[in-house]
């Protein structure tokens, strides 16, 4: 079997390389480059995969790639994943994440290719949800309250348009928030970890610049997380959509208390301005039971263990 994971130099794309690599050997996987991307993801996995150079924005370099690699499952990770970066360039988020979405399908349709393709989808997508709609189901409405989750809810439509028009085997997952190691340093849980490595390495004044504290979110680890992705493609149904979450819901005010508590430093919070949204969702609680009754899955790694590897892996690199 083939697997091509486009965004593989990312976050989620290295760590389900891994695991493919681990649990499935005899899986040969590649994975899409840009002449810029950072490849410090990937590094460690030179030589187990292939990598071929495309750009979810370049339908020619999508062609090409596919008709090397002729692959039998598709892992669509690649995507402008960051909230705040959507507010600021929002026609970019949806060129890379919507019109990118759609050369990858058209390039798979001109290659006359039938692979099954995940859509990496977010719980972003549900937006304003009210308190009779917690947890969230895969029927509750959207409401997405930012340009990426519009963004988001595209590329989830049009892999429900492609799979009614075209035929194509489509799983959209909405995967809630996920986190770990490799997690980008703008990200809440990452931006909380590092700023604490720095402050124990004497780098940083012990001052803990925050956002939104209050805002909760259902966080999975990272490596649970792609095993449902790996999943989706071998239990789940075609044209269907999936919740993948922890079922647990927590506040930016708990994740920062839980990593101060792997910690010695005492520090002073202060709320940044920057860091606070135009408009912010107050909850994303995930109910995944259609996913995990179809497939078994559920998630393995406790949350402190997590954050402890999360914050081990910046006190590595500050």
């Amino acid at each position: 079997m083939r697997v091509l994971i486009t965004g593989i130099t990312g976050f989620a794309g290295s760590h389900l390389a891994e695991y493919i690599l681990s649990r499935h050997p005899d899986v040969e996987v590649y994975g899409t480059v840009r002449w810029r991307s950072r490849m410090e993801n990937i590094q460690h996995l030179q030589g187990k995969i292939e990598l071929c150079e495309a750009d979810i924005k370049d339908i020619v370099s999508l062609q090409s790639c596919l008709a090397h690699v002729k692959p039998d499952r598709i892992f669509h990770l690649a995507a402008q994943s960051f909230v705040p970066t959507s507010w600021k360039c929002p026609a970019e988020t949806f060129a890379i994440n919507a019109i990118g979405q759609v050369n990858l399908f058209e390039a798979v349709r001109s290659q006359n290719l039938s692979p099954r393709i995940q859509v990496a989808g977010s719980s972003e997508e549900y937006g304003q949800v009210n308190s009779n709609e917690v947890p969230m189901v895969e029927t509750n409405p959207l409401r997405p309250l930012s340009p990426y989750a519009v963004s988001k809810v595209a590329q989830d439509l049009l892999g429900y348009q492609y799979y009614k028009s075209y035929g194509m085997r489509v799983v959209r997952t909405r995967g809630f928030n996920h986190t770990g190691p490799r997690r980008g340093e703008v990200f809440v849980t990452s931006s909380f970890a590092k700023q604490i490595a720095e402050i124990e390495a004497g780098k940083k004044d012990p001052v803990i610049h925050v956002g939104n504290l209050e805002a909760r979110r259902d966080f999975t680890d990272v490596r649970d997380m792609v095993e449902a992705y790996w999943l989706s493609l071998e239990k789940c149904e075609d044209g269907e959509v999936y919740n993948i979450g922890s079922g647990v819901a927590r506040s930016a005010k708990e994740v920062l208390e839980t990593l101060l508590s792997l910690s010695k430093v005492t520090v002073r919070v202060e709320v940044d301005p920057k860091r606070l949204r135009p408009s912010d969702v107050p909850i994303l609680l995930a109910d995944s039971s259609k996913f995990m009754t179809l497939t078994g899955w559920k998630p393995k790694i406790p949350f402190v263990q997590t954050l402890g590897d999360l914050l081990d892996y910046w006190r590595e690199r500050v």
